[in-house]
């Protein structure tokens, strides 16, 4: 009689543990009741939000092979620097799968440029290459004319294309492209001070496209998005300098357009 006590017990423990094990699998990965944050918040017609952002921003050059080269040795760098941003997101939803959004937003940025152009320029003038524009020479080059720190102020205005999935638990991919406006407000463009005076100039009003990746997660009170975008100029951003400024900087690049990778979170 014990002994039928003891194995009616332990089949009892063992049923009961199984029971246990099951349901705590069930709480962790049931898809049928588990709850669904802000449900109906993708079905409104329009919402709003706001995003920060790290940005990483740098120029992709085309160099001159006459100023800008010495044979295969580029005389000018682009050294990129990180930064932050910040903007305002206003989403319009278009069907189940597509959203337009305008994400208007201030980008503060630096890089710094290096010309390694003074003995190479200097060198074809000595040679009178009959290329090469008169000018008189500097006696020396600076700390300061060598190295030049670009500050730019973007209001970038992009209008972006979504494309998402279904969402799978409180989460759902998506992509998205689309084309921007950029306005450098520190651009210098209009400044009748070239690099000659340490000035350089860019241009006031820029065009470029963007594409982005990111995950898109429902909470109780909030989504929050965090995503990758790269931003790339269109247009030749460099403004040249006057024909009376020796051909040292701006002469030796021919295209220079910003290039920008960004990390962003939105929150909605």
């Amino acid at each position: 009689m014990k002994h039928r006590f003891i194995k009616i017990l332990s089949l009892y423990v063992i049923l009961l543990g199984s029971n246990l094990q099951s349901q705590t699998f069930n709480n962790l990965f049931r898809t049928r009741d588990r709850q669904d944050n802000l449900e109906d918040f993708d079905l409104q017609k329009f919402s709003w939000g706001f995003y920060l952002a790290g940005n990483n921003f740098d120029y992709k050059m085309v160099l001159n092979p006459t100023y800008g080269m010495d044979g295969n040795k580029n005389l000018v760098e682009s050294k990129s620097t990180y930064s932050f941003g910040a903007g305002l997101i206003g989403k319009m939803r278009l069907n189940e799968f597509l959203d337009l959004r305008i994400e208007p937003g201030l980008h503060f940025v630096q890089r710094d440029l290096t010309f390694n152009t003074y003995d190479h320029i200097n060198d074809i003038t000595n040679n009178g290459s009959t290329y090469n524009p008169p000018f008189t020479p500097l006696g020396e080059f600076t700390e300061t004319d060598s190295k030049k720190i670009v500050k730019s102020t973007y209001v970038d205005i992009p209008i972006l294309l979504e494309i998402h999935g279904d969402r799978w638990y409180n989460s759902r991919p998506y992509a998205a492209a689309g084309v921007n406006y950029l306005m450098n407000l520190q651009s210098n463009e209009t400044s009748e001070a070239d690099n000659s005076v340490n000035t350089f100039r860019t241009t006031t009003h820029n065009f470029g496209w963007s594409a982005e990746i990111g995950i898109q997660f429902y909470f109780s009170k909030f989504k929050l998005t965090p995503a990758l975008r790269g931003t790339f100029f269109t247009n030749n951003e460099l403004v040249q300098d006057k024909a009376t400024t020796p051909p040292y900087w701006t002469p030796a690049i021919s295209v220079m357009q910003t290039r920008a990778f960004m990390f962003v979170l939105k929150f909605e």
